[in-house]
This record gives C-alpha cells, structure tokens and sequence, in this order.
C-alpha cells in the first residue's frame, strides 16, 4: 500500500496544490489580492451589472457605463467563464473560474498525452501530470483563463477527429466554443486548422474531408456561442472607437527587437514564464535533437519532428506579434478585411504559453526514454522546478502570490501592503452608504480618482467606463468633457485620441488620477472638465476620492463625505 502511494507522489503535488490554493482563497476571502489591470477595473464589473440590471440573457438593452452600451457587446451568455458570475456572487465565481482553469488545463494535458503517447502514456505519468499543472496555473488574463487552459482540449479533438472520426467528436468541437472565446482564440484556431487542412492534403495527397467538416462544425459552433458578436461585427453599421485606434507604427529594428522579446519573455496577458528554466531547456534539446539528425545524416528526421514543428510555431507567432507593428501590414489586412479594423491579429502569441510547455514536456519525455533512473528523477526535478518558478514568480495576474505574500506581510509587520484587496477595491458597503444617503436612483454619474469600474460594480450608471468597442460619437462627446485636462496634459490627449477605450475623468496635471493603491496623493486638487459638456450627457454626481479645491468654481455642490473601517477610501459625492 505504501509503495502505491509513493509511486503515485506526482498526484499529491497536483492535487495538493489545487486543494491548498482554494482554501486560502475561501479562508481569505475578499481580503485576497485580485489583480487590477484588465480585471477587477474591466470583465468582473461588466459581469456584475449584467447581474444587477438582469440583462445576461436579455436583447436590445443597454447596460449602465459609458452612457449606455448594448449587452451585446459584452461577454456572451453561452460561456463557461459568463455562467459562474450568473449563478455565484463574484469573489466565488472568480475564484472558481481561477480553479477550473487548473482542472481544465490538467485534464485537457492528460487527454492529449493520452492519445499522443498511447500504449506508453503510464509510463511518463508523473510527467503529464506535472507538465499538465505548470501549464494550468500559469498566471495569464483571468477572463481568459479557461480558453487558454482548453486549448489542448482542442487539439485532442482534432486529432481524434482526423484519426478514429464519430458524432461524438464533432459534437464536442461544436460545444468547444463555450470553453474559448471567439475574438482572442477561436478564429486562430480556425486559421491553424486551415493550414493544418492545406498541409495534410499536401502531405497526404488526399482531401482531407474531415478537416474541412471540423472547420466548419468550429465555425458553426462558435456562430452559436457567440451569435451577438457576429451580429455586431458582420451586421452593425455603427462607426466605432475602432476605426480611429493607432497601434503605432515601428521600424524595422524595434519589429525585431519585440519579436526577439516576445519570444523570450512573452507578454503579459500570456505570462508563459518560460526564460528562466523552460526555454534554456527546450533550446539545448532543440540544437541536440537536430545535431543528433545531422550526425545520422537522416535530414528528413528533422522535417518530419514534431518538436520542429512545435519550435516553427513558436518563432510565428512572435514573428506575427512583432509584424502587427507595422503599420503598412496592418494596413493591407484592414483592407481586405473592414471588420477587422482595429482587431489585434498578433494574438497568436496567445497560443505559444501551450507550445512553449508542450515543448518542454517533449524535451523532459527525451530524459525518461535514455532509460535511466537519473534521467526519470532529473526529468522530474526540471517539471518541478518549472511549477515553483511559477509558483513563485509574482507576476501580474498571479493572485494566489500576492495573496500570500499579503498576509505574510501582515503576520511579520502588522500592517496591510500598499496593494487593495477586492473587497477593499469595490468598497461596496462604502457606496451603498453614500447611495442611500444622496437618494440615488440611477441618475448618470463619472468617478475621479477611482477606476469607473468601482462605481459601475456598486450599480452606479456611468458616462465614464473602458471598453474596446463603442461608438466613435460618444467617444467624441465624452472628449467634450475632458478636453480641458486633455488639452492641459499631451500624453493624456495622445492616449486618449489614438486609443480611447479608457474613457475616464483626466487630471490636468498628473498623468494619472485613477489609483488601486492605499496610500494616495496628488499633485493637483483641482478638477478640469467642461461641466455643460458633463450636463449634456445627462450628468448629474461625481464620485471623487479626492476633496476638489475648484469645486464651487466648477458648479460642484459636496453632497456628502463618506468613509468606514471596512475601506480605505474617503468618498467625496458631488453633484452638479
């Protein structure tokens, strides 16, 4: 029995590490660290007020920011990652969205092990399991978390699909969509698997039929899953924030400089954490595998590898995310392609965190084929190893370090980091307070200081919000607004005029006024804004973390002063 167990260790570090990572986020609650950026200030509001309006499922409607937006530019209620927030509050639906991303990611890794390996897969287990974890908790962009994790599930599919073909596997690729997401992978998806069509018929010199039929059930799929998508992009004729967006436009030398960086580092919302251990790895096996062809003088061996393949994949997609760049490309796409316009086609990179681990499990399954016991053990310690570097690597969006580190910090010092925890961030008693207090119902409102998300989380209609994909007159009406700090502060106005889909209250002397931190200070007490412009949109209060020193000279009434011991906030509400 207990030889069993030891020779089964690989499942209480996975195990272990799933159980372990779930409970200090219930023990902690909302008092653990949730990363910001393109987080708790974009997707978990916008989930939110769809809950607090009950417009998930809903048609022709408008959710409550940026002066009314369609629910159907907003995330789709056929989603994995959508139904959490419909059913659980959202700390829990987050939390276990960050769960099932390691459950998916794992058993999508087993499955296609499973399948690639055979009759052999018992054999490299532990590796499978180990590989399968360092993939599924690698800290990438939370609302995405679940595509990125099944995009293995994906290619078991298709394989399945090309080899043993039945309803079954097809009707699986067709429900697919609802673990991905259209716009970020599932075109990308159905453009390898367009080139996977063409090289197969290539390769095989027979038309690969059921490639095509797995195209087509894809597209079918996500036609379904996301039907209000298509329905904006392929019908709407709006003109939107899109067409105005600039990505800039590099030379020859910074398009190579980023495509080396984004092959060596990543990127941030696919934080692959791969420099360090991963990629010297799979680098030393690339030269060593392709050296041991040449000495064999089996150069075709080289063409046919699948880790070749895996490495030509890598180089494209940091290869496409630097040509993105290019301003003349961009171009020649936008053109063939109108509703592109403004679409970010380098988010192939989005696909290299798999490659890069699918990489190095081939490179670690090398050492268990050498036989050896040193190589098994050794093979073991680098999965290891590539699991703690992630573990404990402290990037952006991983919350379970920052959490941990948060309460170590308050157990060694006795005091809070400078970083707010999600119920700080959202101060939802704070709000409700100040909203009893005023007597709001729904009048439209604009943050200063804090992020619009705050008050959009807190069932506060907005002017202000960020979005991707609104209407280029608002964007015009809303720079009405702000066109005196804008006109106060040229990086706001370029980031404003070439981007636009931070559309927040500016200050017309610090770069930024927004501020998910404890401690905050400012520069400048006074506000800039075109007040008629502000009443136009049917403004009415501004929520303002900072006590305005212009307020009377701007037409502003304090209509309150609000703070508690649950918040770090103090919240001063004005009213025009």
């Amino acid at each position: 029995m207990l030889r069993k167990l030891v020779s089964h260790w690989y499942l209480f570090i996975v195990f272990g590490f799933i159980l372990s990572a779930g409970l200090v986020f219930f023990l902690c609650g909302e008092k653990s660290i949730i990363a910001v950026h393109d987080n708790l200030d974009l997707f978990i509001p916008q989930f939110q007020m769809m809950k607090n309006t009950g417009t998930f499922w809903r048609h022709g409607v408008d959710v409550p920011f940026l002066g009314g937006i369609s629910r159907d530019t907003l995330p789709a209620e056929f989603s994995l990652y959508t139904m959490l927030y419909m059913i659980l509050p959202a700390y829990p639906a987050y939390i276990a969205g960050y769960l099932l991303k390691i459950v998916i990611a794992l058993l999508s890794c087993i499955w296609l092990a499973g399948d690639v390996l055979g009759e052999g897969y018992e054999r490299y287990k532990p590796l499978v399991y180990l590989s399968g974890l360092a993939y599924g908790i690698l800290n990438v962009f939370p609302a995405f978390g679940i595509p990125f994790a099944s995009i293995p599930l994906a290619v078991y599919l298709l394989r399945k699909i090309y080899r043993e073909p039945g309803i079954r596997w097809y009707a699986a690729l067709f429900f697919y969509p609802f673990l991905s997401y259209f716009s970020y992978f599932g075109l990308f998806i159905l453009a390898y698997m367009a080139a996977a069509f063409i090289w197969l018929w290539a390769k095989d010199r027979k038309f690969p039929g059921r490639i095509l039929a797995a195209v087509i059930v894809l597209a079918a799929g996500c036609v379904v899953c996301e039907y209000r998508l298509f329905g904006t992009m392929l019908l709407g004729d709006e003109v939107t924030i899109r067409t105005t967006m600039e990505a800039g436009s590099f030379t020859a030398g910074e398009i190579v400089k980023t495509v080396g960086e984004v092959f060596a580092k990543g990127m941030f919302h696919a934080e692959s954490v791969h420099t360090f251990l991963v990629l010297p790895v799979c680098v030393l096996y690339f030269f060593y595998l392709n050296f041991s062809y040449i000495r064999s003088r089996n150069i075709k061996g080289i063409f046919h590898d699948v880790y070749n393949l895996l490495a030509l994949v890598l180089v494209f997609n940091s290869v496409v995310y630097g040509i993105y760049y290019w301003e003349g490309f961009r171009n020649v796409v936008e053109a063939l392609c109108p509703p592109l316009t403004g679409w970010q086609f380098n988010r192939t990179v989005f696909f290299s965190p798999f490659v890069w681990y699918a990489a190095f499990f081939f490179a670690l399954k090398r050492l268990y084929d050498s036989k050896k016991a040193a190589g098994e053990v050794l093979a073991n310690l680098l999965a290891l190893g590539a699991v703690f570097i992630i573990v404990f690597s402290g990037t952006r969006y991983n919350d379970l370090y920052h959490t941990c580190f948060s309460q170590a910090y308050i157990c060694l010092k006795g005091a809070q980091t400078d970083q707010l925890n999600f119920g700080e961030f959202y101060s939802a008693e704070l709000f409700e307070e100040a909203k009893k207090d005023i007597g709001y119902e729904g009048q439209w409102a604009a943050a200063y200081g804090f992020y619009p998300a705050v008050l959009e989380y807190n069932g506060i209609a907005t002017l202000d919000g960020y979005l991707g994909f609104y209407s280029q007159s608002y964007k015009e009406a809303f720079r009405r607004i702000i066109a005196p700090a804008l006109d106060r502060v040229e990086e706001s106005r370029e980031y404003f005029d070439s981007w636009g889909a931070r559309a927040y209250l500016y200050s017309g002397t610090d770069l930024s006024i927004v501020n998910a931190s404890r401690s905050y200070s400012v520069t400048d007490k006074d506000i800039y804004i075109d007040v008629d412009a502000f009443k136009e949109l049917g403004g009415r209060y501004i929520f303002s973390r900072i006590e305005l020193a212009n307020a009377k000279e701007k037409g502003l009434t304090l209509a309150g002063i609000y703070r508690n011991d649950k918040s770090p906030y103090v919240l001063y509400v004005y009213t025009i």
